[in-house]
């Protein structure tokens, strides 16, 4: 007899990049021959496939079509226009599949289809503004990393005019630069740009990821992720989660990380009191401290899976590039661009065959009040 599950009934919407499968792995029904022919985990390929293998019941609103992730340098494919969501959308609710508890948002192409987006994230509040705690959006502001921009200019204010109406944002250190206009170059100043994410868009749940910061109890070749939840006056809980980090290029960690993140936080607030179900946005007592939050438990479980998932990856990677080069002519090995495309393969995450990674990871990482 199965145990129950402890993550409830979850419907959401997902809303991200979409990236196809190759056509020598479309026609492969085994999942085992599929992963060693190099499935593209990128977007909504990345986030439905995590949420679907955690019990959610999800669809997906694409925002690009594309062949494979840019990281590859070459791709076929469309961008989806603000104004085909918004009929896909208008789509799932004629049909009376709307009815969503969460909402995910990642890469948006364009501030007009961040708007757009918007107005969804909105509708569905709107929608059970009667019953608290039931719809929550989880908003992932991708516009760049490393001190580089990768989205237009303009993505920047859209996402401003956009982030105070989510509950949770999912940003990096650099988005997190951009959103809040703090310089971050230390612990300090890192806690001051949450405090002003709180102050001045009012959002609930923050999480900072990839914190690359120099700290006692931050040892060389380690990350860390910087949450908070705010109290009812607004002031930050903050929490931190230091883990190793692995020498390797990967592609989708970010889309893996929305989509555990997102569920996982469900899942703590419904092993909570059963009263925070049914709070606004989840926000936990005044009484309730930054490392028993419900968002640093979902943290904890998620970098648990994530690390699993990224060392195992990082470990199958000579096998991928190996299998990949062994099939190519003699002249295209030695070939830079096509190198480079070799190394992209072999960065997939390996999801398929490490699902109990994600179902069942072991929390080493633990969070601790900063």
């Amino acid at each position: 007899m199965s145990s129950t599950p402890t993550i409830p009934d979850t419907r959401v919407l997902a809303v991200a990049s979409h990236v196809c499968i190759p056509s020598k792995s479309a026609i492969i029904s085994s999942s085992i021959e599929s992963e060693a022919n190099g499935l593209l985990y990128v977007g909504n390929k990345i986030a439905v496939f995590v949420l679907q293998s955690l019990g959610c019941d999800v669809a997906a609103l694409n925002t690009v079509q594309f062949s494979n992730h840019t990281g590859y340098k070459q791709w076929k494919g469309t961008r989806v226009s603000a104004q085909e969501i918004m009929d896909l959308w208008e789509g799932l609710k004629q049909s009376y599949l709307d009815d969503f508890d969460v909402m995910l948002s990642g890469y948006i192409p364009g501030a007009e289809a961040v708007d757009t987006v918007g107005k969804i994230g909105r509708e569905l509040r709107e929608k059970s503004k009667q019953t608290p705690g039931k719809f929550f959006w989880a908003l992932d502001p991708v516009m760049g990393d490393n001190g580089k921009i990768y989205v237009s200019e303009e993505v920047v204010p859209a996402y401003k005019r956009l982030i105070h109406d989510a509950d949770l944002i999912l940003p990096n250190q650099f988005e997190a630069e951009l959103l809040s206009e703090v310089k971050i170059h230390n612990m300090e100043s890192l806690r001051k740009a949450i405090q002003v994410l709180h102050d001045k868009y009012k959002i609930p749940h923050i999480v900072i990821t990839s914190v690359n910061l120099e700290a006692p109890d931050h040892p060389p070749s380690h990350l860390s992720v910087v949450g908070s939840t705010m109290t009812s006056t607004g002031n930050a809980r903050f929490f931190k989660i230091v883990f190793p980090s692995i020498d390797c290029y990967f592609s989708g960690t970010g889309d893996m990380f929305g989509a555990l993140m997102v569920i996982r936080m469900r899942e703590a607030v419904f092993n909570a009191d059963e009263r925070l179900r049914h709070t606004a946005s989840w926000l936990s007592d005044d009484s309730v401290s930054a490392v028993e939050l419900p968002l640093a438990r979902a943290a904890e479980k998620v970098l648990g899976s994530m690390h699993e998932v990224l060392s195992k990856t990082c470990k199958g990677m000579k096998k991928v590039v190996k299998r990949t080069t062994d099939e190519m002519k003699d002249e295209d090995r030695i070939d830079q661009t096509k190198a480079h495309l070799v190394k992209s393969k072999a960065a997939e995450l390996q999801l398929v065959r490490n699902l109990d990674c994600l179902r069942s990871p072991a929390t080493q990482y633990k969070a601790k009040a900063i």
